[in-house]
């Protein structure tokens, strides 16, 4: 039974279950069951005929296609592992992570080819045959659809197990380095059919895709659809536009969407002649990675008459761990709800292990079938994460005397711009090799488009000749990805910097003090 507990044996059985049902889809093409399936069989063994075996890692920097799905499903036939990599990242953090992740090879699409080829002598264990490029031919790489052409189309033979490692995903790191959290194959499926109970999906639902397929929520509900046997629509994560959304709504007759509250604030303030779209067929919306206020969910059930909004929080190293649900949604505003369907349990510890009571603040742990395996490559940091089998992402929760979850605060003051998670020190760490710049803190304010914003407070070196926010920005322009550089930077003298006795920087109290002024 173990060897049924990937996504691509469910493939295989979708393709015989559903023969006239659409897979996978997007602004050009549309493949069925049958059709996905003889591609994703014949990538799998182009890759195997690279030399490539069962654990070795295959990174992509591919934007939201088709072509990445047929990855995840290629890897989960033949036992190798993807490594998925932001395409907002600039070539140092490119090299940190295919390095790392010990990858073999690379799969990217041709508009990254550039900061690619300017990385090849960097990466460690790629070989010169092993890169792939999706879109126009260029040297030095395999063409994608010349490439699985040579494959052919049966079933790779290959023993993947349930526990087998299947996605090794980086996340931010308190450090300035990113983890790579090792989800295996049954993590994944647990949380496939646990979702489709929890949210009522089945095979007559089409998910839109516009999260990034390089993040865990989207390869948490769409490969649900391909699980239950629905259909995927795959839509590029940097285009979006509220009005064309509606119109793919209404042409594909979505019926699930995951967004961010950004996106939701996009859609809710296209002018008046852009509401003509009939979306109708929508049922079920979640909105994830940051809260959502009270006027915004009244206006989002406004605007999709009928729908059933959901909340959920989770990481990637636990999955979804609580759900609000559609029928609390007004009565438990703030509130991260309830444990999801299949999490064991969510307790909230103080510092010494102990559970707190009603209405008090520690620690949220969790446990259950979606939880990660480990951080690869780092022992001590998977080993501080647990208590037992208890794990905790950082965040700090209180509970109410109905039993819903809120969140307080994030432990290590990490930042959700847009729905990307950026910590602050890996910020400061750049904004403070600047050589006018004497001591930075980092925090996120509000902001109306993006949730928070990225906000430098810096001491300058010589408070007579400062730098200028805009020589701080574009210094910081090739050393880290956009979502992660300042959006603002305030000069503020050393008196105005929040301390701890020991001379900590005080992020939360920086953060109060500026929010209201922001």
């Amino acid at each position: 039974m173990a060897h049924w507990l990937n996504l691509g044996q469910i493939l295989k059985v979708n393709a015989k279950k559903f023969p006239n049902t659409v897979a996978l889809k997007d602004r050009k093409r549309a493949f069925t069951y049958p059709e996905t399936n003889r591609r994703v069989n014949k990538l799998a063994h182009s890759l195997l005929a690279l030399g490539l075996k069962k654990g070795d890692k295959v990174a992509v920097l591919l934007e939201n296609s088709i072509e990445i799905v047929e990855v995840y499903l290629a890897t989960a036939k033949t036992g190798l592992v993807i490594v998925p990599i932001n395409f907002r990242l600039v070539g140092p953090e490119v090299v940190y992570i295919v390095n790392n992740s010990d990858a073999r090879a690379f799969i990217v699409h041709d508009e990254f080819t550039p900061t690619v080829d300017a990385i090849r002598p960097d990466l460690e264990n790629v070989a010169p045959d092993r890169y792939v490029v999706v879109g126009e031919e260029c040297p030095g790489y395999r063409e994608y659809e010349a490439f699985i052409g040579a494959g052919a189309e049966g079933e790779p033979k290959a023993n993947v197990m349930a526990a087998d490692p299947w996605i090794l995903i980086y996340t931010s790191g308190t450090t300035g380095k990113p983890k790579g959290v090792v989800r295996s194959h049954e993590s994944h499926i647990a949380f496939y059919l646990i979702n489709a109970v929890d949210f009522g999906f089945n095979e007559h639902d089409v998910c839109l895709n516009i999260m990034p397929l390089c993040h865990i929520n989207s390869t948490f509900f769409t490969f649900t659809f391909t699980y239950v046997g629905g259909s995927a629509y795959i839509h590029p994560a940097r285009s979006f536009r509220a009005e064309e959304i509606l119109e793919i709504v209404e042409r594909e007759k979505i019926t699930f969407i995951s967004l961010i509250p950004t996106h939701y604030s996009l859609i809710l303030n296209v002018p008046e002649e852009a509401r003509k779209h009939d979306v109708s067929s929508i049922r079920k919306l979640l909105c994830s990675s940051a809260p959502a206020r009270k006027d915004m969910k009244l206006a989002v059930m406004e605007f999709f008459p009928g729908v059933e909004l959901y909340e959920a929080y989770g990481s990637t190293e636990a999955g979804i761990v609580t759900v609000l649900k559609p029928e609390d949604q007004m009565s438990k505003l703030g509130s991260i709800g309830f444990e999801s369907l299949g999490t064991d349990f969510v307790k909230i510890l103080d510092r010494d292990g102990n559970e707190v009571g009603v209405g008090e603040i520690g620690e949220l742990y969790s446990r259950g079938p979606m939880l990660f395996d480990e951080y690869y490559k780092m022992p001590d940091k998977t080993a501080s994460s647990f208590r037992g089998e208890w794990f905790s992402a950082g965040d700090m929760a209180s509970r109410d005397e109905d039993g819903f979850y809120e969140i307080i605060d994030r432990k290590d003051n990490m930042i959700i711009t847009g729905g990307e998670h950026v910590y602050p020190s890996e910020v400061e760490k750049v904004v403070g090799s600047h050589p006018g710049v004497l001591d930075v803190a980092v925090v996120g304010l509000p902001h109306d488009k993006w949730g928070e914003g990225v906000t430098a407070f810096v001491i300058p070196r010589d408070p007579d000749d400062p730098p200028t926010e805009e020589e701080i920005m574009a210094f910081c322009r090739d050393k880290m990805a956009g979502y992660k550089r300042p959006q603002a930077v305030l000069f503020i003298s050393q008196d105005e910097m929040p301390r701890t006795g020991s001379g900590k920087v005080l992020h939360r109290a920086l953060r109060e003090r500026y929010a209201s002024g922001q």
